[in-house]
């Protein structure tokens, strides 16, 4: 009993649990929608609802990552970013590969009712554009970008460059989507905003507009394959 404690206690006081944990478990929700359709439904909100509350519990271990506000033009350029990340996600579709693209997520073919569906597409908006951006990046760029600097991560300051964290981050966030070309441009730029501004709430910005911008574009245009 007591080295199952003195094992729990050691995980809690891992500092890098609180940016790794949420984005394992987001993953581990996903994948059973691939074997099982017809819960991706449940799947989907379960992830969005959990993954949320897990940022929110932990959300006093990420002060130090927020503590640094953006002025008017690092907005205006975070806001920038994400667009043409945007732009950049959506005008290609056709040219650049996709790894196993899948039908997409259509809220209407999912439920039962319009009433569900339009639930759905909501939990849908609040996820991708408020849950995912933040769960990402202190995933990807708070975290393993400055653990490939040192593995005492904290030690690093935010958005600190070398080849191998700024590419091999980029390369990961590409394999991470279905669209691996525009994913690692996602993944570069965002990583260029970073290392430019050296604050995360702007690189989370950026990723917010793109994905609810996304979101817009695949509500008004019924293109279901792009979520």
């Amino acid at each position: 009993m007591n080295s199952q404690k003195g094992l729990i206690k050691d995980l809690v006081e891992k500092p890098w649990l609180p940016y790794v944990a949420p984005f394992v478990l987001f993953l581990l929700l996903t994948e059973p929608a691939r074997y099982f359709p017809a819960l991706v439904p449940v799947l989907y909100v379960a992830k969005t609802v959990i993954v949320g509350a897990i940022l929110w519990f932990w959300r006093h271990k990420y002060a130090e990552d927020f503590s640094l506000g953006l002025s008017f033009g690092e907005f205006v350029a975070a806001t920038l970013c994400g667009l043409l990340v945007l732009v950049l996600w959506i005008a290609p579709e056709e040219y650049f590969y996709q790894f196993d693209p899948g039908a997409g997520f259509d809220p209407y073919a999912l439920t039962g009712s319009k009433a569900a569906a339009i639930g759905l597409i909501a939990v849908r908006l609040i996820g991708a554009s408020l849950v995912v951006p933040i769960m990402e990046e202190l995933f990807w760029r708070s975290f393993l970008m400055r653990y490939l600097i040192d593995v005492d991560f904290r030690s690093v300051a935010m958005g600190a460059f070398t080849w191998l964290s700024f590419l091999g981050v980029a390369i990961l966030f590409g394999l991470e989507h279905h669209r691996i070309v525009v994913g690692l441009i996602a993944g570069l730029l965002y990583g260029l905003l970073l290392v430019r501004q050296k604050k995360l709430r702007g690189v989370v910005w950026a990723h917010a507009v793109t994905n609810f911008g996304l979101g817009v574009y695949v509500v008004v245009t019924g293109n279901w394959a792009f979520w």
